[in-house]
């Protein structure tokens, strides 16, 4: 089945930087696009970034353009997010999911445990 698991995260001062990544597993990863959201308590989960499956066409949120960078490598299912200037209100669990498309198709795995990013002097 498929299995997404995220790492990378913790607690960072504002300006700091910190990457993510995600190890994809149960599914042909390089036929998929690769998200990452975020969610905060009492908040809807946000699209952050999306990536299409041979890194073409990638996609940011407006609130972390300039700041974020999506990235893949299919030899190894991994997916990235390097984030730079880090601000308190990055802070969030973010999540990875795996899409069909690059747009607007829905995310096709029930959501993992995520990795909690807090920033924060």
């Amino acid at each position: 089945q498929v299995q997404l698991v995220e790492s990378g995260g913790g607690l960072v001062q504002p300006g700091g930087s910190l990457r993510l990544s995600c190890a994809a597993s149960g599914f042909t990863f390089s036929s998929y696009a690769m998200s990452w959201y975020r969610q905060t308590p009492g908040k809807e989960r946000e699209l952050v970034a999306i990536i299409s499956n041979l890194s073409r066409r990638t996609n940011l949120a407006d609130s972390v353009k300039g700041r974020f960078t999506v990235s893949r490598d299919n030899a190894e299912n991994m997916v990235f997010l390097e984030m730079t200037n880090l601000r308190p209100e990055d802070t969030a669990v973010y999540y990875c999911n795996a899409h069909t498309s690059f747009g607007s198709s829905p995310p096709i795995s029930p959501w993992g445990q995520g990795t909690q990013v807090t920033v924060s002097s």
